[in-house]
Order: structure tokens, then sequence, then C-alpha cells
């Protein structure tokens, strides 16, 4: 017997049953009666282990953000303010991890008894930290969504369907010639999640529109030497989609000293819209929503509610003039 069926045998949602149990949030009356009705009419029993965490609850989760060289700063950042502001709002503190730790970083943490739960970021596709978060009976969540999702509960935007969707944009307006410019090389040599999936949705796409395109690692410092490969070697190209929000500036710059400005260089961005140097059509990453929705996943599993499963947040195009119809 699952929390969730309760919900449904109630009509209300399996959080509302959460809260009803808990009594951490004001539930009407007759929802409340509703819930308990069902509850008795199911013979549901709330999981022993979860009565036993609440009973020795410290109010506080732990954020992992590993703040690695080539981890943009500020993005990590909106998503950790966004944790923080989310977690308030269920009575939770949040204890900050930026040291690379790893799966040693977890064990202190967990055996410490410091928190009630863990939020765990920059999750690469083999990441050594999920066999411990198995092992630990932790409540956690992950921003981020490894290769093996068994057992885990995992929210992030739709990178794969974000990458797709930038090059449809693109050939639907008549684009033919297109590239992309992504993270650092050391976020695909460790097989770092969202941008595998970024790129692989990008390669999908190219393939079933027909597209000639190549795809190209960066960094700010290396940016300029990306544009002047492309411009040299691709003569014909009239789109480019850039994921990697610091390189964004001087990669159009070095296109820019090449004579080629966005909307005539069809340029796209993947990622936060306020943290890109200027107005440019893209597929923003919406940090605060998948913070916030992060830590209602964990508050219900630190009450013993919800089921493991993988959310992707559908991604959206926002047109912002920096593309055009290929002339």
């Amino acid at each position: 017997m699952r929390i969730s069926d309760v919900a449904r045998h109630a009509g209300v949602s399996p959080s509302t049953v959460s809260y009803v149990l808990s009594g951490k949030r004001s539930i009407s009356e007759s929802t409340t009666r509703r819930v308990r009705e069902s509850i008795e009419a199911l013979g549901y029993q709330p999981h022993a282990g979860a009565r036993s965490l609440a009973s020795r609850r410290t109010s506080v989760i732990a954020l992992v953000v590993p703040l690695r060289d080539d981890v943009h700063v500020p993005v990590a950042m909106r998503f950790a303010v966004s944790v923080v502001t989310a977690a308030r709002t269920h009575d939770h503190d949040v204890l900050l991890l930026t040291q690379g730790e790893g799966p040693d970083g977890l064990r202190r943490v967990a055996g410490s008894a410091m928190v009630d739960g863990v939020i765990v970021m920059d999750v690469e596709a083999d990441d050594a930290r999920v066999p411990v978060l198995r092992s630990l009976g932790l409540p956690s969540v992950l921003i981020g969504v490894p290769e093996d999702t068994e057992g885990l509960t995992c929210i992030d935007l739709d990178f794969s369907a974000a990458g797709a969707l930038c090059v449809d944009h693109l050939a639907d307006l008549g684009h033919t010639d297109v590239a992309f410019v992504g993270q650092p090389p050391s976020v695909y040599e460790r097989r770092t999640g969202f941008a595998e999936r970024t790129l692989a949705g990008f390669e999908a796409a190219v393939a079933r529109r027909g597209l000639r395109a190549t795809s190209h690692p960066c960094t700010p410092e290396s940016a300029s030497h990306v544009a002047d490969t492309l411009q040299r070697e691709r003569p014909d190209l009239t789109g480019v989609i850039v994921h990697n929000e610091p390189s964004v500036g001087p990669l159009l710059d070095a296109f820019a000293e090449h004579g080629r400005s966005a909307p005539e260089l069809s340029a796209l961005v993947i990622g936060p819209s306020p943290l890109v140097p200027q107005p440019l059509t893209s597929v923003d990453l919406p940090a605060e929503e998948l913070g916030g929705r992060a830590v209602r996943l964990l508050v219900d599993k630190i009450d013993g509610l919800g089921e493991p499963g993988v959310t992707l947040l559908e991604p959206g195009l926002t047109d912002r003039g920096s593309t055009a119809h290929r002339t």
C-alpha cells in the first residue's frame, strides 16, 4: 500500500495526504476528513522507518554543489538560492557542501546525522555518489539524471529536448548548416549528464532534419579560436547554438570581428537568460523552478511519502530576435 493509493482513493495529490499526516500545512476540514476516511478504508499504515526518521529530525537539508573550475558559479548559485528559499517555506535550513568530496562527503554528512535529506547537483552519467545514496537510506533528490535511475528521485530540464528544440527552430527557418558550441572539454570528459544529454538531443535532431552540423567544446579562453575555426572551415555556416553561458560574449564578439553578427548569423543560447550578456533567442534554464520542486520532492521523501522517479521539465524557446530566416 502506497501513499499514492490513498491519494487516488481520496481524489487528492500525494502531497495533500502527506500534509494531513504530518500536520505541517493547514488542510481544509472536508479534505482532511476525506483523506482520513480513505486511510481507514484502505488500511494504510505510514512506513515505520519514516515515522522513526520524523522523530529525530534536524530540520536541515544538505545541498551538494561541487564548485569545480569548470562549473559556472553564477548558475550554481541561482540553484542554491532557489533551494534555500524553498527550504525556508518548509521550515528547513540548508547546509551547503561545495567541496569535491564525492561519496565520502555524503557518508560524512549521513553519519553525523546533521541533515534530514540531501539534494545533489552536478550529476554525472555514471556518478560515484549514486550507489552511496542508495546504501545510506538518507532521503535524497538529484537535480540531474544519471544513466541508472533505479530507486532514485531525479528532476531536471529535459536537456535532450532542449538541444533538439534549438535545431528544429533553425531548421524551420531554413538553415541547413549549423554548429553547436558546448561546455568545456572537462565537462564532457567526466560525462556530466546535462551536457551529454543536450549534445545527444542536438545530434539526433540534426540527423532527423538532415542538416550539416559539427559540435565544439569551448571555454571563454578558447571561444575566439572556435569562432575563427568555424569561420575558416565552415563558410556556409548560418546558425550557432551555444550551451555555455560564459563563452557567449567572447564567441559572438569573435564572430563579429569576421563581420558576422546576429541575426545574420543566427544565434541561440541554452541557459539562464538573466546570465546571457545580450538579448538572444534562448531556451531558459529554470533554476528557480527546479530548485523549488527538488525541495518539495525531498520534503515528501523525508515525510516517508512520494515515489522514486524522473521528472523532466519541458523546455521552451523564447525568440528575442537573434535568429532569422536564411536568405
